[in-house]
């Protein structure tokens, strides 16, 4: 299972560091590095967030209080060089508090207790195979085997099937929520694809029927991964 995640640090060096180890999980997607809480709060309103590493010692607004004024908020990862704001962190409800320097086993134990986490709630939840969208004036049924791609476009979201097309008011955060993990993956800001859909990839562009879908390279990497896992190799 992958988590999609963002680092909430002031510091370049901090963020260089946390990056590094995010990459080296396997697990963890990085979407986004924010200098500070506006930043942050902004990819929040746009992506799905599984997990947020965020430091406590930030201008303007200081990492706890952006965690107190979020209504919805990801799984969260406390990340600072002040081991006294543990108490108040976990009174937050947070994952985890690392203190830096953060050491590499340290951090593979807490990301490993995140990916757990999620998957214990993605298998006690009750398996459901569709979605109802408001297209025009009725509620379309869309079951997740018939999706081909999603695409977004300002403030509305076309989600292509084997059986048409159908628009809907809505963002392509709301719409990727609600899609199950795995076997959907969001390959450029503005496309989502079902991935037993997709027929091959060329160059920068993924293949799914008579459509070409462009990647993105902040997602190319995720993509390739997963080609690589199924791929015959000598």
């Amino acid at each position: 299972m992958n988590l999609q995640c963002i680092i909430v640090d002031d510091e370049p060096l901090a963020r260089e560091g946390l990056e590094l180890l995010v990459r080296e999980t396997g697990f963890l997607r990085l979407i986004a590095l924010c200098g500070n809480a506006m930043e942050a709060s902004q990819i929040l309103s746009q992506e799905r967030v599984d997990l947020m590493f965020l430091d406590i010692e930030m201008p303007r607004v200081r990492g706890i209080d952006f965690l107190k004024g979020l209504t919805v908020r990801p799984e969260v990862i406390i990340t600072t060089a002040y081991p006294h704001f543990a108490l108040e962190g976990f009174e937050l409800n947070v994952l985890d508090y690392l203190v830096k320097p953060i050491t590499p086993e340290r951090f593979l134990r807490s990301v490993n207790r995140a990916r757990e986490l999620m998957e214990s709630r993605q298998a006690s939840s009750p398996a459901v195979d569709f979605f109802f969208i408001k297209c025009n004036n009725s509620y379309e049924k869309i079951n997740y085997d018939d999706i081909l791609y999603i695409e977004g476009s300002q403030n509305y979201v076309t989600i292509n099937t084997r059986l048409g097309k159908f628009m809907t008011l809505a963002t392509m955060k709301s719409v990727e929520e609600q899609l199950p993990p795995g076997r959907f993956m969001r390959i450029q800001k503005s496309f989502i694809v079902a991935v037993n859909k997709i027929q091959s990839l060329s160059g920068n562009e993924v293949t799914i029927g008579t459509y070409k879908i462009p990647v993105s390279k902040i997602y190319k990497e995720e993509l390739m991964q997963l080609i690589d896992k199924h791929l015959i190799k000598r």
